[in-house]
């Protein structure tokens, strides 16, 4: 009976040894397998995301020169115009009659001229004989300068009523597309001659849109830094004429046709503290129209000396953007970063990795820093993942262990 509380004593001791090897066993549980890309440093397209808003390439101003009652429209409205071609009529009675009364007073004037000078050149043949003075002859003289320069501002006078008996037939100053009539046949026009200096009457607009202007800005602190960062060498910026623009629609679709830089103005904006800008872009097909706000991406250079990462390597907290590395002993390590950038599914960083660093893509889902890891390379999905699925399989299992 005394063996039966040794029997217990050893029975307890032989179970606390079985749970110390348990424990033992389950603190070398295997690491996390985490999914890793080995960074590079390489040259990518240094671009900005902007809004801009789209203008004519040329836009001009329909107006009447003269006054008088519009009595006729040539055009169509919305139709392509040549320019010098008659969009209008003004009623030309009256501009017709100054051109007659103009044309008459300078025949009269002629007139005049010729028979002054066939006196002046009879009193020089007098001259010598004695039978006319001198005097005569300078005042005979005298009066032929003064009906030339007569008949000269008379022909002056001529051109002026052909001019505005022209203008009673208003044609397109540019080629384009004519818009909307917007004073009605009958109405009374005026040419803006008066002492308050305003304009013509507005007739139409026509609009060439076989190419059109981006106007968008740039922040006065960016162009700074850009600046600074070519002059530092971190960028090269490519020469104005080369800088291009893709525009991406307001459906989201992007447009066929690149628009290159053709204007940055010398000055901040003291208002809005931007730079104004405008690129060219064709327009062929007449797909885009003015006044259209556009999304851009203006390729403004190159960025040297960077990383691209994956988006979902890359988190935020309140210090900043990080990322996890694996480092040689297979632990996790914390790297801030600075990335302000995207290219594609990648952020684009500029200062915080160093060439050869494995960042860590897939299963960061509980990592902390200082971590035991498993790494293996990771592949993007649309590269990597089988058609039967097997891959999502292959993923749950990897998360699995990762917690």
């Amino acid at each position: 009976m005394k063996s039966l509380p040794l029997l217990c004593v050893v029975l307890f001791i032989l179970s606390a040894l079985s749970g110390c090897a348990k424990s033992s066993h389950s603190s070398a549980a295997p690491r996390p397998q985490v999914g890793v890309i080995t960074v590079q440093p390489q040259s990518v397209a240094l671009t900005r995301h902007l809004v801009g808003r789209l203008a004519p390439y040329l836009s001009a101003n329909v107006t009447a020169r003269v006054s008088g009652v519009l009595t006729k429209r040539v055009y169509k409205e919305g139709t392509d115009v040549q320019a010098g071609q008659v969009l209008f009529e003004i009623d030309p009675a009256y501009y017709q009659a100054q051109l007659n009364n103009d044309l008459g007073i300078l025949g009269e004037d002629r007139a005049t001229w010729m028979n002054d000078k066939v006196n002046a050149a009879r009193y020089h043949q007098l001259l010598p004989v004695g039978s006319v003075s001198q005097q005569t002859v300078d005042n005979a003289d005298a009066t032929v300068r003064s009906d030339a320069a007569k008949v000269k501002a008379d022909e002056a006078m001529v051109e002026s009523a052909k001019v505005n008996l022209g203008y009673t037939k208003v044609t397109s100053p540019i080629r384009g597309i004519a818009g909307q009539q917007l004073v009605t046949v009958g109405a009374l026009v005026g040419s803006g001659t008066s002492d308050a200096g305003s304009g013509g009457t507005l007739l139409t607009t026509v609009n060439d849109i076989d190419q059109l202007y981006v106007n968008f800005t740039l922040s006065a602190a960016d162009l700074l830094m850009l600046r600074e960062a070519g002059a530092r060498g971190d960028v090269a910026l490519a020469e104005p004429d080369r800088t291009t623009v893709q525009i991406t629609l307001p459906d989201g679709s992007a447009y066929a046709q690149l628009a290159t830089l053709d204007f940055s103005d010398v000055s901040v904006n003291a208002t809005t503290g931007a730079v104004n800008l405008r690129a060219l872009v064709p327009n062929p097909q007449r797909t885009i129209l003015p006044g259209m706000y556009v999304t851009l991406n203006v390729t403004l250079g190159q960025q040297r000396n960077v990383f691209l990462v994956p988006q979902e390597s890359l988190q935020r907290d309140t210090v900043g953007a990080y990322v996890f590395v694996a480092d040689a002993s297979g632990k996790v390590a914390r790297e801030d970063v600075a990335a302000n950038d995207s290219l594609g599914t990648n952020w684009i960083v500029t200062t915080g990795l160093t060439a050869g660093d494995q960042v860590i893509v897939s299963g960061l889902q509980g990592l902390h820093e200082g971590d035991p890891v498993k790494s293996h390379p990771w592949h993007a999905p649309s590269a990597a993942a089988p058609q039967d699925g097997s891959a999502l399989a292959a993923g749950s299992r990897t998360a699995v262990n990762a917690h």
